[in-house]
């Protein structure tokens, strides 16, 4: 179980409008937010699980405002999609190679199955268990 995080670091997802969550689901947001709709599967290799990881992935995908999920594997990585608009996708890749949570420590990340897509078949960002 992750500890709470301090008030000034809880992330909060913004309510979506109806209309603005149409239009991401149609793509059509993908023209003004950062070019294609792209797909990417991932997984994360180093010290990942039982540090928030999941959490803190959580987090950063809503913050940036992609769609997709994560879950830890039985062989002590975590896994998931992430699915946006090309540049908010390549902002992810970015915090999953390098950031993750506080105490996480990444080794490697693989990327997988990267394709420009033509809607997203997300509504938002969860864990999977």
């Amino acid at each position: 179980m992750c500890p709470l995080l301090p008030a000034a670091a809880a992330v909060a997802a913004p309510r979506t409008p109806l209309l603005s969550l149409r239009l991401l689901r149609s793509g059509l947001a993908a023209m003004s937010t950062g070019g294609p709709l792209k797909s990417v599967d991932y997984e994360v290799f180093g010290r990942v699980q039982g540090v928030c990881f999941r959490m803190y992935t959580e987090g950063e995908a809503k913050k940036i405002g992609v769609v997709g999920w994560v879950k830890n594997t039985n062989k002590g990585t975590v896994t998931g999609q992430v699915q946006g608009p090309e540049e908010k996708v390549n902002s992810m890749k970015s915090w999953l190679s390098k950031v993750g949570s506080p105490s996480s420590r990444i080794d490697r990340t693989d990327f997988s199955n990267e394709k420009t897509i033509s809607k997203l078949e997300y509504s938002n960002f969860s864990i999977r268990y």
